[in-house]
């Protein structure tokens, strides 16, 4: 009787899970989803109609493939990357509007380029508007939870440790290093414009990615930069490893599965958190040193975090600044230079303007900040190639953006190569390279000047716009003073978004001394 009683109890105990799973499953992939998708229906958003458990990812992946296939041989006439990247939208916002829903699996996602709300959205200072969730559970090896997630405390503080103020003095002090990293690039080119006989074809992707890991080494790791040279060495490669995980964030599960690619990008974020931990390790043994990392360490240190939260909070911000001050610098540099071999008058117009300012000299902060032509080239190439594509945030509680009502749970996407491109803001001109549209100022460049977000925009900017930018300008201005440039006959334009936006197959140019 005992007997029959267990089997009973057992079988009835594994019933109720098996029911409690199922609700638990409907409620996540089906019941929830709907309810969000209903509320925001009833205040007449619309969108394409998701499938079950994969919403919108497989028109979206047949959409990119075709799109990745099409490619240019030399400059495009007209520069519309997001056309390429994310053709889908484009569709979507003819047929639904500004304002429109779609599904990354079971996350909804509102995609917004609506003027007034984009200004409401990307001026939130809540808590209560933060990144998100799937993107914290999926692209948290690469860019960091602390940075990523809702936790307010860890965003407060790494705000107040890293504030624009305390970052752009510690950028004035690189200036001597940026110039050091930028002539080893032009021996670089030089000797290999002497050993071609006077014309070089030079793939520019590694030498860009070599000078601003050159400097975000030394301005992040200072004397342990060989180890800081190796650290973001792994990270690109886990920056390779997470983007080929970017239309299935939303599936339920798929984080967990112990596929090909989540166990590459799991080896490769522990790798880089023993990497990082050890260089702290031997800093604190070393002693103070004037260098980001010892800024970090230091707002770590007078915190109240716990000791795994200092961790998580120390390996995140060397994620950030990878991404930040190394990988956006690289690619805006690419781009830049691309459009400058493709634009030879705008070449002859920032060369003249650096000889004026510098006068052979090395330039420093007060000259490129006298940089007018150089300064317009660079803010159109980052408008027509913004090194992220979108922006991205989650409401953790029930929040309204001009008259919508967003329910807890639901994205808010601004998609940065729609805003930059967009006729109604920039004119009939905005697939074309025109700095001179940035002779006033942005406030001249364009009707909606918040829409103008290369590095993101309002209280969450990207901390390393400064230092990126002011990387670029020595460079341009540097290689300028030295070289001449077109564009190689080798040169495919084929932008791919890989987390940033970056020519898919290198950019090649002929190189001359002047």
């Amino acid at each position: 009787m005992e007997f029959h009683f267990l089997i009973k109890a057992f079988f009835s105990g594994a019933l109720v899970g098996v029911l409690g799973l199922f609700f638990h499953l409907y409620n996540t992939l089906v019941a929830k989803p709907e309810r969000l998708r209903s509320a925001l229906k009833r205040q007449g958003v619309s969108g394409p109609r998701p499938t079950l458990l994969l919403g919108n990812i497989l028109e979206i992946k047949k959409a990119r493939d075709s799109a990745a296939k099409a490619s240019t041989n030399g400059a495009p006439a007209s520069h519309n990357c997001g056309g390429t990247l994310l053709p889908f939208f484009d569709k979507w916002r003819q047929q639904y509007g500004d304002v429109f829903m779609f599904s990354l699996g079971n996350a909804q996602i509102v995609h917004v380029t609506q003027p007034d709300m984009v200004r409401e959205i990307t001026t939130c200072t809540s808590l209560d508007l933060g990144k998100p969730t799937y993107q914290a559970k999926e692209r948290g090896s690469l860019l960091g939870q602390g940075i990523l997630t809702s936790n307010g405390t860890i965003w407060a503080h790494q705000r107040k440790i890293l504030a624009p103020e305390l970052y752009m003095e510690k950028v004035k002090g690189m200036i001597t290093l940026v110039q050091e990293s930028t002539i080893t690039l032009l021996n670089s080119w030089n000797n290999i414009v002497e050993e071609e006989g006077g014309l070089a074809d030079i793939n520019i992707d590694k030498h860009m990615r070599r000078f601003s890991g050159d400097v975000i080494s030394r301005a992040c790791f200072g004397s342990n930069y060989s180890e800081g040279e190796e650290i973001f060495l792994r990270l690109r490669a886990l920056q390779e490893a997470a983007s080929k995980k970017l239309l299935a964030v939303g599936i339920p599960g798929m984080r967990h599965l112990p596929i090909k690619s989540n166990r590459e990008a799991w080896a490769l974020e522990k790798e880089v958190k023993t990497l990082i931990l050890n260089v702290v390790k031997e800093r604190k043994e070393v002693g103070y040193e004037r260098d980001l990392l010892q800024m970090v360490l230091e707002g770590a240190k007078n915190s109240d975090l716990s000791q795994d939260s200092i961790d998580r909070f120390i390996v995140d911000n060397c994620k950030n600044i990878y991404l930040a001050g190394y990988e956006t610098t690289a690619v805006s540099a690419s781009w830049c230079l691309m459009l400058l071999a493709s634009h030879p008058h705008w070449q002859d117009r920032i060369r003249a303007e650096v000889q004026e300012i510098c006068k052979g000299r090395n330039p420093d902060a007060d000259m490129i900040r006298k940089m007018k032509q150089l300064t317009m080239a660079i803010n159109e190439s980052l408008r027509l190639y913004p090194p992220v594509a979108v922006v991205s945030r989650e409401a953790l509680t029930d929040m309204k953006f001009g008259d919508l009502n967003i329910p807890k749970g639901v994205n808010l996407w601004t998609m940065v190569t729609t805003l930059h491109t967009d006729p109604d803001n920039w004119g009939p001109d905005s697939y074309q390279f025109n700095p001179e549209r940035f002779a006033n100022g942005l406030t001249g460049a364009c009707k909606f000047p918040h829409l103008y977000m290369p590095f993101g925009v309002g209280p969450r900017v990207c901390l390393g716009q400064n230092l990126a930018l002011v990387e670029l300008k020595i460079l341009i201005s540097l290689i300028l003073s030295k070289f001449s440039f077109t564009l190689s006959p080798k040169y495919i334009h084929s932008p791919a978004l890989n987390l940033v936006i970056e020519p898919g197959h290198g950019v090649n140019l002929l190189v001359q001394k002047l």
